[in-house]
């Protein structure tokens, strides 16, 4: 497997799991009026960085198609757990390929922020596009810098008798990027046990985005602020972008990777 995978979240799964598993519920009145609503039965969803499976459950419980891609291990041993009707492959965002086509395809939760270059981030635009049929639907959000403004500026934490958690977080103005500091406790078979893990974001400007967009294939791009245009709780410094390959669209032949995903399950 590619030594770019993104692993970062191998060490933050388990609490991931339990405690951030909620985004999915609360965006899916968005999903529902962006693409869902408009899918047949059936249809077929690559859920990009799929994480712990939240959605993929919610996907499939509805009787939808779903292949799930996340590059850590550890979360995508969840997602089996949470969403066993579900495919889910271990593969990393810029790199992953799909012999077969998808209707849609979503990726939530500011997971691409985590791309931390705008030539990685269209790769990952290019390889959705070579993954979607034409005319077939990409929707995603990203924390946009009014968000990190925001959010990203102090601590949290929790404890519980056989765990606990403190996140202090950051914005670099100047650099465009958000850090996140986690020291996680977990008491595992009578011992504790430590994991430090720092998480890297970077903020995007909306017509960076678009024109990334555009240069991998997508013409239709629609940008839509999470809470004014979508009345989306808790959704203040976020954006929902909708990009649609073209019906007419050329095959741009991008070369088949060896460690390409499996197609969606008929």
């Amino acid at each position: 497997m590619s030594a770019r995978r993104y692993t970062d979240y191998d060490a933050f799964a388990w609490f991931y799991n339990r405690y951030w598993g909620g985004f999915s519920s609360r965006a899916l009145p968005v999903l529902d009026r962006l693409v869902l609503g408009n899918l047949p039965p059936g249809a077929t969803i690559l859920d990009l960085c799929c994480g712990a499976g939240h959605l993929a459950s919610i996907l499939t419980a509805r009787g939808f198609c779903v292949v799930g891609v996340d590059g850590s291990s550890e979360m995508l041993a969840f997602a089996r757990e949470n969403a066993p009707q579900a495919q889910f492959v271990l593969a990393d965002a810029r790199e992953f390929r799909s012999p077969e086509a998808f209707d849609a395809a979503l990726c939530l939760f500011d997971s691409l922020n985590h791309i931390m270059s705008l030539d990685e981030l269209e790769q990952v635009f290019a390889n959705v596009y070579a993954s979607l049929v034409p005319g077939g639907t990409f929707v995603f959000d990203l924390n946009m810098e009014t968000g990190y403004r925001s959010r990203w500026n102090g601590s949290m934490g929790l404890a519980r008798e056989d765990h606990a958690l403190i996140a202090r977080s950051s914005y670099d103005v100047e650099t465009r990027t958000g850090r996140m500091d986690l020291t996680m406790f977990r008491l595992i078979e009578g011992a504790w046990h430590r994991s430090d893990v720092t998480l890297t974001q970077r903020a995007y400007e909306e017509g960076e985005v678009r024109e990334a967009l555009g240069r991998a294939g997508f013409r239709e791009v629609a940008v839509l602020d999470a809470e004014r245009d979508l009345q989306m709780p808790t959704g203040a410094g976020r954006s929902f972008f909708v990009a649609v390959r073209p019906l007419d669209a050329p095959d741009l032949g991008l070369p088949h990777h060896p460690e390409g995903i499996a197609g969606p399950r008929r």
